[in-house]
């Protein structure tokens, strides 16, 4: 019954994310579908696993969670960061826009942008993200007529409009800008301990994170989807978890 409950939490929660058009919600439909079905056979059809299967799913199961909280527990570490002040640069990594207009997760990173720039007046700004599907101008181009409406001087404002990855956000940036400067990275609070990974390994010897927040509503999917993309880029070689 518990596993119908949570899978039916989970196909709920997939709906949801679909109608705002989030990516990666698939995985809500099979971790729902999964849980529903096999939490109906278990408990209508009195369907039980023999015992050395059970052990064996239960053992794997168990290195999975395992592997999964470990991961969980390094993308955390970087949640909070507040950054450091008196930054020589402070790089704005793209997020989805819509036509022109930026989501409500790169708003975040802008606004937190803006207050640190604010209070930090000698720091240069970065704007960096290329164009997308479904965006009529590149994400520094949004990035950059936010600032400027917000009041930052242009002339505090790169701008660096090929990238369409962290990666390669990071790597197109670090030749517009001195890598052993005081660098830092905003970008929201589950994506701050992939970026800093993947800029460290890139060659930028100062760099810190200043985590933007998310939405509350999709926190969750957003750590899920960081897993996956964790996994990706320890596979690619983009960053090591040592």
């Amino acid at each position: 019954m518990v596993a119908m409950i949570l899978g039916g939490i989970c196909l709920v929660y997939f709906v949801m994310l679909l109608s705002v058009g989030m990516d990666f919600s698939v995985i809500w439909l099979l971790v729902g579908g999964f849980l529903s079905a096999s939490g109906a056979l278990h408990h209508f059809g009195k369907w039980h696993l023999p015992k050395s299967a059970a052990l064996a799913a239960g053992g794997i199961l168990g290195v999975c969670l395992l592997i999964f909280a470990g991961v969980e527990g390094l993308i955390m570490t970087g949640m909070f960061a507040k950054g450091k002040p008196e930054l020589d640069y402070l790089v704005i990594l793209g997020a989805q826009v819509r036509g022109t207009v930026p989501s409500r997760a790169l708003r975040k990173r802008l606004d937190t942008a803006l207050a640190y720039l604010e209070e930090n007046p000698g720091t240069i700004a970065v704007v960096s993200g290329g164009r997308g599907p479904g965006e009529d101008i590149t994400e520094a181009e949004v990035m950059k007529e936010y600032l400027l409406l917000h009041g930052i001087d242009e002339k505090r404002i790169l701008v660096e409009t090929d990238s369409t990855t962290t990666s390669e956000n990071l790597d197109y940036t670090g030749k517009l800008i001195d890598r052993e400067k005081k660098v830092g990275l905003v970008t929201n609070n589950f994506h701050i301990y992939r970026a800093l990974k993947m800029a460290k390994k890139q060659g930028y010897t100062n760099v810190s994170g200043l985590a933007a927040p998310s939405d509350p509503l999709y926190q969750i999917h957003y750590l899920v989807r960081e897993f996956f993309a964790m996994i990706k880029a320890v596979a690619r070689g983009d960053i090591s978890l040592r």
